[in-house]
């Protein structure tokens, strides 16, 4: 098995505050919008977005919450592996709100129609947009593409995109794994 950087910790963290940026642009004081990190890997960007966003722009009362996808996949029931479901928090209102759902990779779509699916027990937001660290732009099974992206990947056949955050894995950095 071999891997290639993609980002290391720099490119990482130039890619954290131009999304950052682009964030503010489009929701300016975030009075009336919501982000939503979806379960496991996007709670890591979903929070040091938020960390971002308050510490060097100085943005309040962020309201990040975490949605847990796994039972509202297409393909929970296909494997014989014992799925484990990660922890919903959603404790403010997202009606008639824009809400920003936040992955690390985008693949094929799959992870964002769950997603779509599974927050609508919460509500119905006034728009849902979509931010991903990496964009698998090849890979998709679904019309779905993010509205922010941190880099663009053009990975085929059996490599995969592997995303690391200091929080969890020690480092931050982004790699493409051949198998």
């Amino acid at each position: 098995m071999s891997q290639k950087v993609l980002l290391n910790a720099t490119e990482v963290h130039i890619a954290l505050q131009r999304l950052a940026c682009q964030l503010i642009e489009n929701h300016d004081t975030f009075e009336n919008t919501v982000l939503i990190g979806i379960q496991p890997r996007g709670v890591f960007l979903a929070e040091r977005l938020k960390s971002i966003l308050e510490s060097d722009y100085k943005m309040k009362d962020l309201k990040l919450g975490y949605l847990d996808i796994t039972f509202y996949r297409d393909d929970f029931r296909r494997s014989n592996k014992i799925l484990e479901a990660n922890k919903t928090k959603i404790d403010f209102v997202i009606e008639d709100k824009k809400l920003v759902f936040i992955d690390d990779v985008l693949y094929t779509g799959r992870s964002i129609r769950s997603a779509l699916t599974a927050v609508q027990s919460f509500g119905r937001p006034m728009e849902i947009e979509l931010l991903t660290l990496i964009d698998r732009r090849f890979s998709r099974h679904l019309p779905i593409q993010p509205d922010y992206r941190g880099r663009q990947v053009d990975a085929i056949g059996d490599e995969k995109v592997k995303v690391c955050w200091k929080e969890q894995d020690g480092e931050d950095a982004v790699y493409l794994v051949n198998n």
